[in-house]
């Protein structure tokens, strides 16, 4: 074995390549943060594409890292979801602010559904978040429950003002639009904005002066919520 001198002036082992190579420095924190951005950003993009049940090996492929790696920053499917489409809930709650801004009640109902239409038309994973529910302490879910909330007071600032029909819920409405994204799904590639045509015959059907009495009840918000428990 080569030997060294040490800082002492005694001789001790010398570090050889294949010491170095047997105990590798330890991953630089940079490095990591560097990895769990790039994990992140490639989940966005194929939840996007493929929704939440998007592949974890193929997220890990994307992102150039293993799936150890993935799974070392991100326990759990959740845990991904949760960092990658953390930011188009926010989106959608900063569009319920504007909505509550706006002079116009109608005109605020109409600018935020549209909105909403357009995150879900642009995003399947954002598509499916709207319809599924992740443990309530998640932060996607406290900031669903925030900015359903304001997407509440939309509604019902419409309805006061006499503009909204008086028999629907935000409940009706929020399914209403994720129904007009999704069944203009398999057309999406030759008409992509065909959704508008659609919601804007949606919204038609809002307005009080076009009300008829609709059969059955709106779900209540624990029917929902067992109807969108996620896994």
């Amino acid at each position: 074995m080569v030997e060294t001198v040490a800082n002492d002036g005694s001789a001790g082992p010398a570090t050889t390549v294949d010491t170095v190579a047997q105990n590798p420095p330890r991953p630089r924190r940079r490095d990591a943060r560097d990895n769990r951005d790039k994990i992140a950003t490639a989940a966005r993009a194929r939840f996007g594409t493929a929704g939440l049940d998007a592949s974890l090996n193929q997220i890990a492929r994307d992102a150039g890292v293993s799936i150890g790696t993935l799974y070392n920053h991100f326990p759990t499917r959740e845990a991904l979801i949760n960092e990658a489409l953390l930011e188009g809930v926010l989106e959608s709650g900063r569009s319920a602010e504007a909505a509550l801004r706006a002079t116009d009640p109608w005109t605020g109902l109409v600018d935020h559904l549209t909105a909403i239409a357009q995150l879900q038309a642009r995003d399947r994973g954002f598509t499916d978040i709207c319809v599924y529910s992740l443990p309530a302490d998640s932060p996607i879910e406290i900031a669903k429950h925030q900015g359903h909330e304001k997407f509440r007071q939309v509604v019902e600032r419409a309805r006061q003002s006499g503009q909204l029909r008086s028999d629907v819920t935000e409940t009706d409405i929020g399914l209403l639009v994720w129904s007009v994204v999704r069944a203009t799904d398999g057309i999406r590639d030759i008409a992509p904005d065909a959704w508008r045509r659609h919601l804007a015959t949606l919204l038609d059907g809002l307005r009080a002066e076009a009300a008829h009495p609709l059969p059955g009840h709106s779900l209540d918000p624990e029917q929902v919520r067992a109807a969108m428990t996620f896994g």
